[in-house]
């Protein structure tokens, strides 16, 4: 199964267990708890506990295929491995695409973070060089070794959950429980709401499982660290929701751009303001840093395992052994797309061929229970099929809330992907034929 003897297995407990918590813990949970507060209200604790129970169940999944399928590509590996090449293809460019995207919109972000600060950055060529520069240093890192990847990775983790963490410390006193009071149940339609938005926020920890080839003893330390980055991102959103409705109550909807600085601010005064969107931009760039990491390893194993005929793609640095064309390809993919920009749009497309990813993943440990029955050193989930039953079908009801436009356009792309991975396939067997044609 371990095809890729060429990458060192570096990766312990702490570093993937850090790596889970610093793509999920992005931009998203510093604008949350507003958007939580203006659908629920005071109630809003519970859709947390809901959608932490959902993404369990999704990464118990992971949990599982990671144990038996060992090498690097995380989802993409594991329907891969399960279902064969063609539909590891559409798993793999469905990864890659939602990344691509997300990592676009994310760098923008940031720049525009930067922006408030320093205005020179809100002209287009200053923007496109910083640009150029963050993509550029992360790819030149991740090509140096996959050990000073992950402890970027490490530091960037500790960074980003540092603020956090103080702000929930300090703002105890400032805590009102009376805006903690609730009196009414939300209704079914709000709590579907607010778990749908939930469910993306909780988005991203299979991201850290693509560096499965260079990760220490798979089939202990995948489960381990998916529990310790699970458990540990549902107390900080807990916490962070308890402090923000607390301090602010009733009036933490109004701050929708920055409700964490807007409690930072009550807490601290201004500096807490400004430190706080300081957080923000740090957990922007770690968030990238992870990307840039994790994605190139789901083009890597595309390559060596010939799903697609670029084996310039599958190369390894003779030096550093790190999967190096991948990692600029995709850095390159992602600069490119954060330089054109106008790509916000598809958002939600994107998220949801993470779905279908994890909709994959969940058929795939039904299947590879049945190869490898008998094998009792794998992580097996407990209650038989029930959680990758339950996860495939939860998702599959949050794919039915998407409109009739986003189905549509999922649709085609999935017909295009088609067309191509056939088409490839087709003159690839062409160009062996003329190669030896004696067969």
């Amino acid at each position: 199964m371990d095809k890729e003897t060429g990458l060192k297995r570096e990766i312990g407990v702490l570093g993937l267990s850090a790596n889970i918590i610093n793509i999920i813990v992005g931009a998203g949970i510093f604008v949350l708890p507003a958007i939580v507060a203006e659908i629920m209200g005071s109630s809003g604790i519970f859709v947390y506990l809901f959608c932490g129970f959902l993404i369990s169940m999704v990464m118990l999944c992971f949990a599982e295929a990671g144990s038996k399928v060992t090498r690097s590509g995380g989802g993409y590996a594991y329907v891969e491995t399960a279902f064969g090449p063609y539909p590891g293809f559409l798993a793999a460019v469905f990864m890659v695409m939602g990344s691509a995207f997300s990592d676009a919109a994310v760098a923008n972000a940031l720049i525009e973070l930067i922006g408030l600060a320093f205005p020179v950055f809100n002209t287009q060529f200053i923007r496109i060089i910083l640009l150029f520069l963050i993509f550029g240093g992360l790819c030149s890192l991740n090509v140096i070794g996959v050990r000073q990847g992950i402890g970027l990775v490490k530091i960037n983790t500790v960074a980003k959950l540092t603020p956090l963490i103080l702000l929930i410390f300090f703002s105890w006193e400032d805590i009102s429980l009376a805006n903690l009071y609730w009196d009414t149940a939300p209704s079914f339609a709000s709590f579907g709401e607010a778990s749908l938005i939930l469910f993306f926020a909780f988005q991203g920890g299979d991201a850290g499982l693509t560096v499965g080839g260079e990760i220490k003893n798979p089939q202990k330390t995948v489960p381990k660290a998916i529990f310790i980055g699970i458990s540990s991102v549902l107390i900080l959103y807990i916490l962070i929701q308890t402090v923000s409705q607390g301090v602010l109550g009733d009036q933490l909807p109004q701050f929708k751009e920055a409700p964490l600085a807007s409690v930072a601010s009550v807490v601290f005064g201004p500096i807490g303001y400004t430190l706080l969107l300081i957080g923000a931009g740090v957990s922007m760039f770690g968030m990238l840093s992870g990307e840039i990491l994790n994605l190139p390893r789901v083009i890597f194993g595309l390559a060596s395992d010939r799903v697609i005929p670029l084996e310039r793609l599958a190369a390894i640095h003779p030096r550093f052994k790190t999967p190096y064309v991948s990692i600029l390809l995709y850095s390159g993919i992602g600069f490119t797309l954060a330089a054109i920009g106008g790509f916000r749009q598809l958002a939600v497309i994107a998220s949801a061929s993470m779905l279908l990813v994890y909709f994959g993943v969940a058929l795939a440990v039904i299947k590879l229970r049945k190869r490898d029955e008998g094998v009792t050193e794998n992580f097996k989930i407990p209650f038989g099929h029930t959680v990758p039953v339950l996860s495939a079908g939860i998702i599959l009801f949050f794919l039915s809330n998407l409109t009739g436009y986003e189905k549509t356009g999922i649709l085609i792309f999935i017909l295009i992907l088609t067309l191509i991975y056939y088409l490839v396939k087709l003159l690839s067997k062409h160009n062996k034929e003329h190669e030896n044609p004696l067969g």
